[in-house]
Order: C-alpha cells, then sequence, then structure tokens
C-alpha cells in the first residue's frame, strides 16, 4: 500500500483540484483521501510527501517514435521507455514507420512483446497502407484484434483519397482512430523548413502552408463523411486551426465528437525563427511556423478545438543531424520536456490552465484511443506523475539514446519527480542520473 500526502491532486477527467493524499493499493487507485481522514493506516503504507507538488494522472502520449525495429541507433523500445518515464508519461501510442513497418502480426506482436518488458504501459498502431506505400490497406480488422491501438502512416501522407475514403469507413465500423501526418509532397521542394522567411534565408523552397491545409481540408470532409475517428496528428498552421473548428462544430451539429487534433510542445513554443537560429535541431516536418500559426494553436488549445498535446518523439543520432540541413532528417525529441514547455510557455504565462494541461496531456489522448489511463478515479490502475510545477530545470542529460533538441540549455518551469506505473515507483528525480 501506498500513500501519497499533501500534494495537490488535479484529475480533470473527475474535476478534481485540490489538496488531497491519494492511496494505492494492489497497483490500483484505493481512494482519494481529505487530509484529515485516515491518519490511522499511515504506518501501514509507503509514504511519498508530495508537499509542494501536483499529484496528476500519468501522462499519455499518443504520438511517438522509438525506432523499434529498423532503427535502433536512433531509440530503442528500452531507452525510449526511460526516456517516456522520466518526463511523467506512464502510457505512449507508438508509431508504425519502423523497419520492417508494422503492417503484420510479427512486427507487432514483437512490439508489443518487447514493449511488455519495460516499465511503461506501450501501445502502437498498425499502418493504414502496407507498406506505407498509400497502395492497398492492411488487414486492419486482424491487426486490430492481435492489438493495434489505431492506424496511421504517420511520416507518409496518403494521397489517394478514394483509399483515404475505404480506410476511414473501415476505422469507423471498427471504431478504432485513424491519425493522419497532413502534408501533401506536390508542395514541398524542401521539407521541414517553412517556406517564408526560414526558406528565404537558407535559399531552399520549403513547404509552404497549403501542403497542410489542403489534406486538413480534403480528411475533414472525409471524416465527418464516414464519422471515423479522426486525429489531425501535429497541426502546424492558423487555417489548419481554423478548417477543425469548423469540422467539430458540424461534427457536433451532427450528434458527433469524432474529429480531433494535436499539437507538439515545438509548435507551441517555436516559431521558425528556430529553424535559423539552430538549424537541423529545429528541422521537423510539418516546419514550424509563424508567430501568428504559434499563437492559432494555442487558441486552439485554450478553446478545446485542439484536444490533445503529443510530443512526435523523434530521435536522431549526431551524425544524421550533422549533415547539411537539406539532407539531415526531420524531427526532435520531446518526451523529456514536453510537461516542462507546457509549464513554461502555456501555464506560466496565463494562456492555458494547469488542468486544462494536464487534461490534453492526459484524460483526452486517452479517451480518443479508449486506453485505460489518464485517470485517478477509484479502481483505476494507479499510474501517477507527481511534479513541481515552480520548480525549474536546465535541458540536458536525456535518457533517451539521443540529443536532437533545440531547447538543450534552456532553463524550463517545471521538474518530474515521480513517475508511478500500476502503483510502482519506476522514475524518481532524486535517484536519477
Amino acid at each position: 500500500m501506498m500513500r501519497i500526502k499533501n500534494g495537490l491532486v488535479i484529475d480533470p477527467a473527475n474535476g478534481i483540484k485540490r489538496q488531497a493524499d491519494v492511496l494505492v493499493k494492489d497497483g490500483k487507485i484505493e481512494r482519494i483521501l481529505d487530509r484529515d481522514n485516515g491518519d490511522s493506516i499511515n504506518n501501514e503504507c509507503d509514504v511519498i510527501d508530495a508537499a509542494g507538488c501536483i499529484v496528476a494522472p500519468g501522462l499519455v502520449d499518443v504520438h511517438v517514435h522509438f525506432r523499434d525495429p529498423g532503427f535502433t541507433h536512433k531509440e530503442d523500445i528500452e531507452t525510449g521507455a526511460k526516456a517516456a518515464l522520466k518526463g511523467g508519461f506512464t502510457s505512449v501510442v507508438l508509431m508504425a514507420n519502423t523497419k520492417p513497418a508494422v503492417d503484420n502480426e510479427e512486427t507487432l506482436r514483437y512490439v508489443l512483446e518487447k514493449g511488455g518488458k519495460t516499465d511503461l504501459n506501450i501501445y502502437t498502431c498498425a499502418t493504414v497502407t502496407k507498406g506505407m506505400a498509400g497502395k492497398e490497406l492492411t488487414d486492419m480488422e486482424t491487426l486490430l484484434k492481435k492489438g493495434a491501438a489505431g492506424f496511421t502512416d504517420d511520416g507518409i501522407p496518403i494521397m489517394d483519397a478514394g483509399l483515404m475514403e475505404q480506410a476511414m469507413a473501415k476505422a469507423a465500423a471498427l471504431n478504432v482512430p485513424i491519425s493522419l501526418h497532413e502534408e501533401n509532397p506536390e508542395y514541398i521542394t524542401n521539407n521541414g523548413v517553412n517556406c517564408g522567411k526560414a526558406s528565404a534565408h537558407f535559399g531552399i523552397g520549403g513547404s509552404p502552408r497549403e501542403a497542410e491545409i489542403s489534406l486538413i481540408r480534403r480528411d475533414l470532409e472525409i471524416a465527418l463523411k464516414t464519422g471515423a475517428i479522426l486525429n489531425i496528428q501535429h497541426i502546424s498552421t492558423k487555417e489548419g486551426v481554423a478548417l477543425v473548428r469548423q469540422a467539430k462544430k458540424r461534427a457536433a451539429e451532427m450528434g458527433k465528437s469524432n474529429i480531433h487534433a494535436e499539437v507538439t510542445p515545438h509548435h507551441f513554443s517555436l516559431t521558425e525563427e528556430a529553424v535559423i537560429r539552430f538549424g537541423t535541431l529545429a528541422k521537423m516536418n510539418p516546419p514550424l511556423r509563424e508567430e501568428a500559426d504559434r499563437q492559432a494553436v494555442v487558441e486552439g488549445l485554450r478553446d478545446g478545438t485542439i484536444d490533445i498535446i503529443a510530443t512526435d518523439h523523434a530521435p536522431h543520432s549526431a551524425e544524421e543531424k550533422n549533415k547539411p540541413l537539406t539532407e539531415a532528417p526531420s524531427g526532435i525529441i520531446g518526451l523529456e520536456t514536453a510537461l516542462s514547455l507546457g509549464i513554461t510557455n502555456l501555464v506560466d504565462k496565463g494562456c492555458l490552465s494547469l488542468e486544462a494541461l494536464i487534461c490534453a496531456m492526459s484524460a483526452n489522448p486517452a479517451a480518443m484511443y479508449g486506453l485505460p489511463a489518464g485517470t485517478l478515479s477509484e479502481g483505476s490502475a494507479a499510474d501517477i506523475v507527481i511534479f513541481d510545477a515552480s520548480a525549474s530545470q536546465t535541458v540536458g542529460n536525456f535518457a533517451s539514446k539521443s540529443a536532437n533538441s533545440p531547447f538543450t540549455g534552456q532553463e524550463l518551469s517545471g521538474v518530474v519527480k515521480y513517475t508511478i506505473v500500476g502503483g510502482k515507483v519506476v522514475y524518481s528525480s532524486a535517484n536519477a542520473i
């Protein structure tokens, strides 16, 4: 039995925000106690003093790359799990663009079995199309039965509108999320850099906003038609946010709530100016855009248009990121900085309440994927993060195998003190190297 005492308990799924103690028994939430109740059981418990800290549901990230199998020089399931736990995450959903891709039962089994040996709750998507080639659908029904959490060809947009409609119709019939990377390559000369000030600075073509807008517009219409649970991944443009807002309104008028959108911490924290300053360390797909776009995604979080914060944790080796800008791969790591960036750039600046931040990083993503996570309800798994929102840390000393982050060396608010999975302390800052 464990008692987490003296903390401010925030559980958005149950509307809880109060000073209280959390009692854990047999790996589950036993009770949330007022401070003046249950003191007689203190001697029977392992006690964690959370004074000055927030006690919240473990964070849930539904957009993560652990590069395993196929690219384990960047990251593997074990090191990715350690990075997630250090960041306060207790559940993650992996993307399927491994090598081989998760488009078959064997690779799906490999990922889930290896993930099951870690302290993290690891789920994975399977691909929408075979080989992520955008030509033929996978056996979605069988892959779902074998444990796939959802479907995505993340990294490669699906250009065939007819095939996209077939995929969404199937996803709707299976009642499973389909998550889409929305960048039309026909518009893009050099990906990873916004077509604008940044591309002009480097003298390259860049990725224009219309590459994202066009596919978001198309796929929202298909989702409204089919009723599929659609997640627009890593949204980056103000126009994209507006389209999602309109689609959510239309869905609500039809009595549906099947439209979702996620934003990354780097897209609500940075603009294309970061690419000019940090080069390949700030190169990503979709690219960092203009200040008006950053403000739009923040407003989207504030009004609920964007309901999920996801890291798109994308590890790459130093050798790969040291290549010229047009040759280096896109993406940055994010699991160990996500919560701090949310506190620093959203909560501390008055853009979002702490409850709303926690909701977007726990309850909402868990609900979209139907995961047993994101809540401190009695009887639920004791997956908990304890963090000090007022403490600060210097970014670095990553648990990830990679260190490709433009935030290295920055001072951010918010320090994870403990991560607890199934009632077991699996990360403690006091014991971190």
